[in-house]
């Protein structure tokens, strides 16, 4: 769908409606309340929103008509920590990442933990195998205290497989319906680490992993050092790299074509703005031989925007693109990226995008 989506932001859940080529709000839901993620209508109008309501915890909303009425459903919840457990407390922080497939709703969260529901969020169960993984006990917070879950990439066709994307605990695939798991980050080198621990799986920091669904083995990954692409499911990354800038933190994998993906770079590290103060979006049609710098419509000056890792999207067509910001701007595209023209400059910081 390429007329209707969605924006998770600090001031609520924001439905958009585009009419003569045109976006514009149509409905506002949870006025006021911070909303960190949501999963859009699926095909028989159901639909999830994540609140993090700071001393009141986390809330999710869920809805059976395509956003107009909301009805509390239960959240994950941790088992008991026991005394002598190392790492962050077993207490749910942030509903960080949403998906569905196979009947099958999971969701990734801080600390670190992997849930799932086959009732539609009337209850959820944690995966133990990669909750109880010796590894995670080295998993380590990225912009969070705790390490945390923010991709989720279920195979479409083969039930049971997934990758997911853990900041900063790597990338992980089961095909096992989560009985086992693999850490997939051959290939992956964290800067950040001494020369002799770049490879490390389990300290990698994945910002973002997105699949092609026409061709979903061939995974595209923002990583805190770089980008990075998978033709084989993530077995083994290439390192590519964009004009301007290879850090940032969204990417957004075309639908059919395996070939193209668009990256929002930014400045790595500390000041985490536009380069050079000009907004761009960097644009990949060869698997990352070579890029685009997209810039037609976006702000070329004095631009302090940064795009969350959920904060891009592309629609059904390969050819509908938006992008929110941290500082409440929204562009829009219809041709790929190559024109942007401004929806808003005064919105909430944007925390996820998404069609449909």
């Amino acid at each position: 769908m390429t007329d209707r989506a969605w924006l998770a932001t600090r001031k609520g859940l924001i439905e958009l409606r585009r009419n003569a080529g045109r976006w514009a709000i149509a409905h506002t839901s949870f006025l006021g309340d911070p909303v960190t993620m949501l999963l859009p209508p699926q095909g028989d109008g159901r639909m999830l929103a994540a609140l993090n309501l700071g001393h009141f915890g986390v809330k999710l909303q869920a809805s059976s008509d395509g956003g107009r009425q909301w009805q509390e459903v239960a959240v994950p919840v941790y088992p008991p920590q026991p005394a002598d457990a190392p790492g962050p407390a077993w207490k749910l922080g942030l509903i960080w990442s949403l998906a569905m497939a196979h009947g099958t709703l999971w969701a990734g969260t801080l600390p670190g933990g992997l849930f799932r529901s086959a009732d539609f969020g009337g209850s959820w169960q944690l995966v133990k195998s990669l909750w109880h993984h010796p590894t995670r006990p080295t998993w380590f917070g990225g912009g969070y205290d705790a390490p945390g879950i923010h991709s989720l990439c279920p195979h479409p066709t083969r039930s049971g497989e997934l990758v997911i994307g853990i900041s900063c605990g790597g990338a992980w695939a089961t095909e096992d319906d989560g009985a086992t798991w693999a850490l997939r980050t051959s290939g992956f080198e964290a800067d950040y680490m001494p020369p002799e621990q770049a490879g490390d799986g389990a300290t990698q920091d994945p910002h973002c992993i997105a699949a092609c669904p026409a061709q979903p083995d061939v995974l595209w990954c923002q990583h805190h050092s770089g980008i990075w692409r998978s033709a084989d499911r993530g077995r083994q990354w290439q390192r590519l790299h964009a004009p301007r800038s290879s850090f940032g933190f969204a990417v957004a994998a075309h639908p059919t074509d395996p070939q193209t993906a668009w990256f929002a770079p930014a400045v790595s590290d500390q000041c985490r703005v536009p380069v050079g103060g000009a907004l761009v979006v960097n644009r990949t049609r060869d698997g990352g031989a070579s890029f685009d710098t997209l810039a037609d419509g976006l702000p070329g000056a004095h631009c302090f925007d940064l795009v969350y890792r959920h904060g891009l999207a592309v629609a059904d067509d390969g050819q509908h693109l938006l992008m929110g910001s941290t500082t409440g701007g929204l562009w829009a595209s219809s041709d790929g990226g190559d024109r942007w023209t401004t929806v808003s400059t005064t919105l909430p910081p944007i925390y996820a995008v998404k069609f449909g």
